[in-house]
């Protein structure tokens, strides 16, 4: 059975998916336990993959046993680049899951089984993109991710979530095809859709490597995985996507899509490009460094002119993927950068799961859509809160959370590629982070004008008592995900060392494999 991980780990949601079809629409109950069991064994798998991966080295799968030559056969491959990834969309996964949780009578309980089929099936596609090592098929599950996406956004079934979901969807079939025109362009002129057979065939042919063809490849490739991550100026869909999508939706959709959009980039870069072509090409690292220095300051900016709460942390999603496409490309000697962009793919994850939780809990729970909505938060809320502090402390950077841990690796591979530019914006966008959590910090806490509120005495010189305040936390449904994801945050930051050796062991290992082509 271990000899089956690999597969096993995209099979659990998707066999999870058909049985809700086939049952769930006849009985709702069946729905959770279906997707919590499937999603589980995946999360088991993941870790029986890390396991193997730490104490074999790159694990092959070729499915149905087929080890066709030149790439035919489908393979998935799982090295210690990947495979921290897979646990860490099963985690994900199963919070947001539990935070869906509703009771029978709640508004929309007849769309719970199509809701669930499309959750299922989305964890299909970022399982297999992350652990797929052809190129076409890549782009097959970043298909699925997509429908899937665009159904779980519309199924809210108001006018902006279908207009959102509309947008995104011009947005994403633009970017599906510029990627799958990048890879028709490889297979026309090297013959083979294998990720690593295409890098052993161009490591071999340096004039090849860098003929028309292959660089007008990369560039197509590069640009839809951009317009997929949201890479500013691409991100046009993202914001309203969303923030006005249904929490549940929100609650997967904001800490995975985008991820695991920034971890196709970096195995194209890694494992079908090279390197150490890419590196010799300094002028490709330059521009690219300064177009996410670009996407860091509009992110942030963007942030601060939010009043509402998803959009602002939509905004800071943005800034995020400026921060990982700029770690990928600094081209640091000791890849301290790309090293950083992996580990910030884990952490940003979680970090975005625990804020876009507490969101979801604050809007249906509080009635708090804008930060306003947030008055007094801390005394209403204090755990739901507590989680939401874990979480935007986190984003801003502060130790022992992992996004503290997540920069510091950023900055050490700017600090060596002397790129001090993305230095400056790195740390500038932490400043922004910071006044705008300390912001809502300030209005959860002290409410709305803390000096009209606290500064006015009565006629003996005494403050007049606020009313009591009627404590009401989130049901433990959605409590216990959000209150998990704050603990991952901080536990992820605990062992940034394990966790980033065993990610820069991967890249050195994936990195030599496909440049001898073993």
């Amino acid at each position: 059975m271990s000899d089956h991980l690999p597969v096993l780990v995209l099979l659990a949601p998707l066999f999870g998916a058909i049985a809700i079809g086939l049952f769930g629409m006849r009985d709702h109950r069946v729905c959770l336990p279906v997707v919590l069991s499937a999603l589980v064994l995946s999360l088991c798998c993941a870790i029986g993959i890390v396991l193997k991966v730490h104490a074999g080295g790159t694990l092959d799968y070729f499915v149905a046993g087929w080890k066709a030559p030149r790439g035919i056969g489908i393979v998935l491959r799982a090295d210690a680049i990947n495979s921290p990834i897979l646990v860490v969309i099963a985690i994900v996964a199963i919070l947001a899951a539990v935070f869906t949780v509703r009771h029978a009578g709640e508004r929309d309980t007849e769309k719970t089984p199509h809701f669930y089929i499309l959750f299922l099936l989305l964890c299909v596609g970022l399982f297999g993109i992350t652990i797929t090592g052809d190129a076409f098929n890549v782009f097959v599950l970043i298909e699925v991710t997509a429908l899937t996406s665009y159904g779980l956004i519309a199924i809210g079934g108001s006018k902006r979530c279908k207009v959102a979901a509309f947008h995104y969807l011009i947005m994403g079939t633009v970017g599906a095809s510029f990627y799958l025109i990048g890879v028709g362009y490889l297979y026309l002129k090297l013959g083979s859709l294998n990720m690593q057979d295409i890098h052993t065939i161009l490591a071999s042919n340096e004039s090849l490597a860098d003929s028309r063809a292959i660089r007008t490849a990369f560039v197509f490739i590069l640009v839809g995985i951009w317009t997929k991550m949201a890479f500013f100026p691409l991100h046009g869909w993202l914001p309203n996507a969303y923030s006005y999508s249904p929490s549940g939706s929100a609650a997967i959709l904001a800490p995975l899509v985008t991820k695991v959009s920034v971890y196709v980039m970096v195995r194209m870069m890694v494992s079908v490009f090279g390197l150490d072509h890419l590196e010799a090409n300094v002028e490709w690292g330059h521009f690219v460094v300064w177009l996410a220095i670009i996407a860091i300051a509009a992110g942030s900016t963007m942030a601060l002119a939010q009043r509402e709460i998803k959009k602002m942390l939509c905004c800071l999603i943005i800034a995020e993927v400026g921060y990982m496409v700029g770690g990928a490309w600094l081209g640091d000697p000791q890849r301290w950068g790309l090293t950083g962009t992996v580990y910030h793919i884990l952490a940003d994850a979680l970090m975005t799961s625990c804020l876009f939780l507490a969101a979801g809990a604050f809007a249906k729970w509080h009635g708090a859509a804008k930060l306003e909505d947030l008055s007094g938060l801390f005394r209403k809320m204090p755990l739901a809160a507590t989680g939401f502090v874990v979480g935007g402390l986190a984003i801003i950077g502060v130790p022992p959370t992992c996004g503290f841990y997540s920069k510091f690796y950023l900055i050490r591979g700017a600090i060596e590629a002397g790129h001090w530019v993305y230095v400056a914006a790195l740390l500038a966008s932490s400043l922004v982070n910071a006044v705008l959590f300390f912001r809502i910090f300030e209005i959860a806490y002290f409410g709305k004008n803390p000096v009209e509120s606290h500064g006015h005495g009565d006629d003996h010189g005494h403050d007049h008592e606020s009313e009591p305040v009627v404590r009401r936390e989130p049901p433990l449904h959605a409590l216990i995900p959000l209150l998990a994801a704050a603990a991952l945050v901080i536990l992820l930051g605990l062992c940034n060392g394990t966790v980033v050796e065993f990610i820069r062991t991967g890249l050195i290992e994936t990195a030599t494999v496909v440049s001898t082509g073993r």
